[in-house]
């Protein structure tokens, strides 16, 4: 179940470290959730969460390094903090490769954990607010029909209606009806609006080979 309060999930075999950093995350006003493996780690956090994880490295089983994989691969995209005491340079280098926001050593300086916590949190809350308007985006574009697509991707090449009806063998009148049906589905009220979506949804879709074909065949 995911949980829409920021949240900062310490996972770290030692019960001492566990405590000590759920103590500071706390005192700061950042709701903290403890784990003492990685696998009761898993059995929580899922896909769409916000918040951060900081990670220590080395841990029975499922090493920090392993987890960043496991989440990658299972769609947990929260940002990710390691702390470790005996750190090495080709893990910190695979650790920042692979999307870590930092890369701590034990004793842990707090003001940096927190600072980075901070941002780390910031870097989710705006990540979740981009899947929540991709769904959006994606939603409405499962509105339209494949010909109102194909006009909408006419219109964001910019062409006109007699233009998309040459390009797509239909009379001028049914390419006005596809375009006041695309702006009625897709909930926008103006030329502006109607690209300024279609751009949003580039983002989501394979859409933007068809719009520049269909610019280039002018």
């Amino acid at each position: 179940m995911t949980t829409m309060t920021p949240t900062v999930y310490i996972v770290d075999d030692d019960p001492a470290v566990l405590d000590s950093l759920a103590l500071l995350i706390s005192a700061q006003g950042m709701r903290a959730l403890k784990f003492s493996s990685a696998q009761a780690f898993l059995l929580q956090c899922q896909p769409g969460e916000i918040g951060c994880a900081v990670l220590d490295i080395r841990m029975p089983h499922i090493s920090g390094l392993a987890l960043q994989d496991t989440m990658a691969e299972r769609g947990i995209n929260i940002p990710l903090v390691f702390i470790t005491g005996h750190g090495d340079v080709e893990q910190c280098r695979r650790a920042f490769k692979n999307g870590a926001i930092d890369f701590l050593t034990k004793p842990v300086d707090q003001m940096r954990l927190v600072e980075s916590l901070r941002r780390a949190i910031r870097l989710s809350i705006r990540q979740h607010s981009q899947e929540v308007e991709t769904q959006e985006v994606l939603a409405r574009l499962a509105r339209i029909s494949g010909r109102e697509r194909e006009v909408l991707e006419g219109v964001a090449a910019g062409l006109s209606s007699k233009e998309i009806a040459r390009e797509l063998d239909l009379s001028p009148r049914t390419v006005e009806v596809h375009r006041a049906n695309l702006f009625s589905k897709l909930d926008v009220t103006s030329l502006a609006d109607l690209i300024r979506f279609y751009l949003k949804a580039l983002e989501a879709t394979g859409m933007k080979h068809n719009a520049d074909d269909m610019s280039n065949n002018r």
